[in-house]
């Protein structure tokens, strides 16, 4: 057993699964704690180390370091600020504190007239053995006091008081005993911009006003002054033809109805298309471009499922549910059904599974090529988790900057789980709480609860 495990660590309030990142925000800080606890009275110290983790070699890169103060009942806290998005690794360190705890346990001895000659010499190799490490520019004040420890010339005042000088204590602080060392195994923090934490969201349909190519850029203005950091537009492809629902849900659409937006795809296209009544890809990128010009974000609804006339119907059968008589399943939520919408299959053979998740993931690459960096996600808790947890990081991997809002009105062990695995926000059961009681019951879970540090609801 080697001496390092004397020193145990416990991390303190950890993320909820623990081997999925925790998330903060660039330029705020990240709090880490610990609970650091070895036997016999040895003083310990900690630090906290971090550095980015993707894109480079880990021996490529820096690490940073704070040191954990010590609290009450063996607790450590430290924090630190990352200022670039992306995956980020942190560990904690502990290590007995030779130099501290003979600096305690002299004073201690001295103060009640014990001869303290042994001790001295003990002093002087504990800072010998730490001295080639410290930092060159104080390791010639370390060498000195090691000299006068030793010195039989001098008195016993004289050495003790070279052995507690400050400076000294100060320039072996952060020089670890690899004798006496322990540290925790890489933990993982996904460090987002502001808008994955707090924004408010304005619900815009372009065609309300015309299209882009009609009003909708004009209406930007005014979203702006009334304060909105977010225009969110429910989906923009085309629309189906087949099933199309009337008004109020109803089964027989008339000459002038639209359809449902999120019943996805027609002959015009699929995901990747725009529904042409709204204008053309040269108005969205005006639209997106006005926006930003106004300090608005542009987020768009990414609603995987399939109208009947989506192109994916005929050119990919395999992604879809089949029923017995060869028909492709309807979409349901028991005793409705959604006859104008296909759900997709996330799981039939290995070979076009992979196909089928890398379409989805080119749908969001293609809508982030036209300056979409925040997708609200339709219904996520009814695709595999496995997908999401494939889909969020492949993205990520070359636009840390993307925000994706979990729409998941379900039950909250899967809406905790989303989050864990990576959504950026959640939406939230606000609108089922009615009274006081469990409105004010509400507003403390999400305030203080652990759903307020990674599933950051969003109230709406």
């Amino acid at each position: 057993m080697d001496a390092a495990d004397r020193i145990l660590i416990r991390w303190h309030q950890p993320p909820p699964v623990d081997d999925l990142p925790a998330k903060c925000i660039a330029g705020r800080p990240f709090h880490v704690a610990a609970t650091i606890f070895r036997d016999g009275h040895g003083v310990l110290r900690s630090r906290v180390r971090w550095r980015a983790a993707g894109g480079q070699a880990r021996s490529e890169v820096e690490w940073s370091e704070a040191p954990m103060v010590p609290g009450f009942d063996d607790l450590f806290r430290a924090s630190f600020v990352p200022t670039t998005l992306g995956l980020h690794e942190y560990v904690v360190e502990a290590w007995t504190s030779q130099f501290e705890t003979w600096r305690r346990d002299i004073r201690l001895r001295a103060s009640v007239g014990e001869d303290v000659e042994a001790e001295l010499l003990e002093g002087a190799a504990i800072l010998d053995r730490l001295a080639p490490a410290v930092p060159r520019k104080f390791r010639r004040r370390v060498r000195d006091a090691v000299t006068t420890l030793r010195s039989t010339t001098c008195s016993s005042n004289v050495r003790m008081s070279a052995g507690l000088d400050d400076a000294v204590a100060e320039a072996v602080a952060t020089v670890i005993d690899p004798t006496d060392h322990t540290s925790t195994g890489f933990r993982t923090v996904r460090v987002e911009r502001e808008r994955a934490a707090v924004g408010a969201w304005y619900e815009f349909f372009p065609r309300s006003v015309g299209g882009f190519a009609g009003g909708a850029v004009d209406r930007l203005d005014a979203i702006a002054d009334m304060g909105f950091d977010v225009v969110y537009l429910p989906p923009i492809h085309p629309i189906g033809v087949t099933n199309r629902k009337g008004r109020n849900n109803s089964l027989g659409a008339g000459p002038g109805d639209p359809g449902s937006p999120w019943a996805i795809g027609a002959a015009e296209g699929g995901h990747t298309a725009m529904h042409p009544e709204l204008g053309t890809f040269d108005d969205f990128d005006a639209f997106v471009a006005r926006a930003d010009e106004l300090g608005l974000e542009v987020a768009l609804d990414y609603a995987l499922q399939c109208s009947p006339d989506h192109p994916w119907i005929t050119e990919h059968p395999e992604w879809f549910h089949h029923l017995p008589d060869g028909s492709i399943r309807y979409a349901e939520n028991p005793p409705k059904r959604y006859q104008d919408i296909h759900p997709i299959n996330f799981w039939p053979e290995e070979e076009p599974r992979l196909a089928l998740w890398n379409a989805c993931h080119e749908i969001l690459e293609f809508w982030i090529g036209h300056g979409v960096r925040i997708f609200r996600v339709d219904n996520p808790h009814t695709k595999p988790i496995a997908f999401w947890a494939w889909l969020l990081p492949e993205v990520w991997a070359d636009h840390p900057d993307v925000v994706f809002l979990a729409e998941a009105f379900t039950h909250p062990a899967m809406m905790h789980e989303l989050a864990a695995i990576g959504f950026s926000q959640s939406y939230t059961y606000f609108t089922w709480r009615t009274g006081k009681q469990e409105l004010a019951e509400y507003a403390l879970e999400v305030a203080r609860g652990p759903a307020s540090d990674y599933m950051r609801p969003n109230f709406w």
